[in-house]
């Protein structure tokens, strides 16, 4: 099968991480990352610091002209920004001063650096209007956040590329996508479940947002995460848990098959969240990445341009020890791909 040629932000053989990492320390995260990850780094989430530091609280800190509180419910949108809102913006700022100062004791200045937020239909699925029902199911409110997340993220962009210096990759994390079409995100009640929204709606809404940005992965670590939807989207590259595509339906290898021919990258999840307990090989961690290109009928080494190892999900539950060890795993599997192992 022929395929695009497609050039890169990132050296071919890199490696990245999903995005949390476990403490609560920014300087400490940045550093392992920095170490681990050279060719692909990114901005560290550490959301066990609480509210504020969640993916949806993150992301809140970036909009523009709108604010959020917490209830016992959740996230809510208020008048003024809540303690929780403004703690979020303050985490944001003091991560951004760990990397920067991160990046100047290591003398590095890296060509790329990947930041990550919650994706339109996930953050709108997470907060909730003052009356109680989400955002998503309100067509205007669901408009102006998608205008508001772009804006907003544009600036961090802006900020993060001023203070790095590196071409900034912008991922949208859509862990809520697959229930949103499906129409099984729950109510705020719990009685119930907000009504589907149609493929081409959820399609457009993310091409919006994307459309801003010149360099874009959207992770979903679903099952059947919905490709050619994202792909369609004008994802540059799609991240996804690799370890779950065995037995896949032939629909979803068509899709994978397809946005690769066609020059989207993958992200692939290959190296566990966490310490399994036991020794891993790197034959082992590339074997569901081989069995893919395999199973697709691309030639092996065609993973060292079109795939990028990564931890099937975020490390935000490992120990600090796994972390480190799992993003260095996903490095040596960079390199692997680059030169294959004879055993391979």
């Amino acid at each position: 099968m022929d395929t695009v040629c497609v050039s890169n932000p990132w050296p071919d053989g890199a490696a990245t991480g999903i995005g949390s990492m476990p403490g609560t320390d920014p300087l400490e995260a940045a550093n392992v990352i920095l170490g681990e990850l050279p060719g692909l780094p990114h901005l560290p989430e550490l959301p066990a610091r609480g509210l504020g530091a969640d993916i949806i609280g993150r992301t809140a800190a970036l909009l523009v002209d709108l604010a959020v509180e917490v209830m016992p419910s959740g996230y809510r949108v208020t008048a003024r920004p809540g303690g929780e809102h403004c703690q979020a913006v303050d985490l944001l700022r003091r991560d951004l001063d760990a990397l920067e100062e991160s990046l100047q004791r290591n003398g590095m200045r890296p060509e790329v650096i990947k930041v990550q937020v919650a994706g339109p239909w996930t953050l709108t699925a997470g907060i909730e209007l003052p009356r109680g029902h989400r955002v998503l199911t309100d067509y205007g409110a669901l408009r102006e956040f998608g205008e508001s997340l772009t804006e907003g993220l544009a600036a961090h962009v802006d900020e993060v590329a001023k203070r790095t210096g590196a071409r900034v990759i912008v991922q949208f994390d859509e862990p809520s996508l697959p229930a949103v079409l499906a129409g099984a995100l729950p109510t705020p009640s719990g009685y119930g479940t907000v009504r589907a929204v149609a493929a081409p709606e959820a399609r457009e809404m993310l091409a919006r947002v994307l459309d801003r940005f010149d360099s874009t992965v959207i992770h979903c670590c679903a099952p059947r995460p919905p490709v050619a939807l994202l792909r369609a989207a004008g994802a540059d590259a799609i991240s996804l848990d690799a370890t779950l595509l065995d037995g896949a339906p032939a629909a979803l290898s068509d899709e994978i098959g397809e946005a690769w021919d066609a020059g989207t990258a993958l992200l692939l999840g290959l190296v566990p969240t966490l310490d399994p307990g036991r020794q891993v090989t790197l034959a082992d961690l590339a074997a569901p990445a081989l069995r893919l290109a395999d199973r697709l009928g691309f030639p092996r080494n065609l993973l060292a341009q079109r795939a990028v190892p990564t931890p099937t999900c975020g490390l935000a539950g490992a120990d600090a020890a796994w972390a480190r060890r799992a993003l260095k795993l996903c490095a040596d599997l960079g390199k692997a791909f680059v030169e294959p192992p004879e055993s391979w």
